[in-house]
C-alpha cells in the first residue's frame, strides 16, 4: 500500500513501532525492515524521527570520542563526529542540500528547478553550499571539542536530535508536496499541527536537559541553539514552497543539514 492509495489510508494510525521503523528506514540506513508504507506509518514516523536523530547523534559523538582519547587533536575529532551522520544517512541529507541549493540557485521557474534538482550531477551553487556547510559543521564541532570532550559531544547529540526535529515540523498539515511522487509526497502534510506542536517542546525540554549536563547555563544555551537551527530551517522552509510549491526529500535533506549547522554554530557562541 502506497501514500497515495486514498483517503482511507491517510487517516489510518499506526503503531508506535511502525512509526519507528519507518523513521529509521526512511532516514538512516540501520538494517530496519519497513513493515508499512502509508500515510499513517508517515506520521508516526516523521513524529520519531528525533529518535532517529538521538541515534545518529550518539553514535557521531562515540566518533568523536575515539580520537580524542588516542590523544588526536579536535579537529581530527570533528571530522570524525561529522562524517559519521553522513555515513548513516548515505549522504542523503547533504545530497539534498546540495540539489536544493542548485535548484535556488539556478532562478528559474519552479517546474525547470525541480528538473535541475531531480538531476544526478551537482552544479555549482550545490559544490560551494557542500564544502560551507561542511566546513562550518567542522570549525564548530572542532572549537567545542577544543573547549571539552563533553562540551563538543553534548552539542553534536542535539545538534542530531534537531536536524530531524526540522523534518518533523516540515511535515506538519499544509505544507504541500511539490511532486506527486518520493518520499516528499509520501510524508508531506502528514504530521497534524497539534502533533507537531506537542512534539517540539518536548524534543526542546530533551536538549536543554542535555545540556544541564554541562551546568545551569547549558540547559538555556543548548535549548536556544536548538531554537535558533528550527527557525533557520523553518525560513528554508518557506523559502523552498514559495519557489518550489512544495517541499521534495531533496528540501528535506537541506532542512536538516541547516537546523544541525545553525544549531552547532549558535553552540560555539558566547561563553
Amino acid at each position: 500500500m502506497t501514500p497515495m492509495d486514498g483517503e482511507r489510508v491517510d487517516t489510518a494510525r499506526a503503531p508506535v513501532a511502525d512509526g519507528i521503523r519507518f523513521a529509521f528506514g526512511t532516514l538512516t540506513v540501520l538494517p530496519v525492515r519497513l513493515t508499512r508504507w502509508d500515510r499513517g506509518a508517515a506520521r508516526a514516523g516523521m513524529l520519531s524521527a528525533p529518535a532517529a536523530g538521538l541515534v545518529v547523534g550518539v553514535a557521531a559523538a562515540g566518533a568523536g570520542a575515539l580520537p580524542l582519547l588516542a590523544g588526536a587533536p579536535a579537529l581530527l575529532a570533528a571530522v570524525a563526529a561529522v562524517a559519521v551522520p553522513a555515513v548513516l544517512t548515505r549522504a542523503l541529507h547533504l545530497d539534498g542540500l546540495a540539489d536544493t541549493a542548485d535548484g535556488l540557485g539556478s532562478g528559474k521557474p519552479a517546474e525547470d528547478a525541480l528538473r535541475i534538482m531531480k538531476r544526478s550531477d551537482i552544479g555549482p551553487f550545490g559544490v560551494v553550499t557542500l564544502v560551507l556547510v561542511l566546513l562550518g559543521q567542522i570549525a564548530a564541532v572542532a572549537g567545542l571539542y577544543a573547549q571539552s570532550a563533553a562540551r563538543g559531544a553534548v552539542a553534536v547529540v542535539v545538534a542530531g536530535v534537531t536536524a530531524r526535529l526540522a523534518l518533523t515540523l516540515a511535515c506538519r498539515t499544509g505544507v504541500p508536496p511539490a511532486r506527486p511522487d518520493g518520499l516528499g509526497a509520501a510524508v508531506a502534510g502528514a504530521v497534524p499541527v497539534r502533533s507537531a506542536a506537542v512534539a517540539a517542546p518536548l524534543v526542546l525540554a530533551a536538549c536543554a536537559a542535555a545540556g544541564a549536563l554541562l551546568g545551569p547555563y547549558g540547559a538555556v544555551r543548548h535549548a536556544l541553539a536548538a531554537v535558533a537551527g528550527l527557525v533557520a530551517a523553518q525560513l528554508l522552509l518557506r523559502h523552498c514552497v514559495r519557489r518550489f510549491g512544495g517541499v521534495t526529500g531533496d528540501v528535506f535533506g537541506a532542512l536538516a543539514e541547516t537546523a544541525a549547522t545553525v544549531a552547532l554554530v549558535a553552540l560555539t557562541l558566547g561563553v
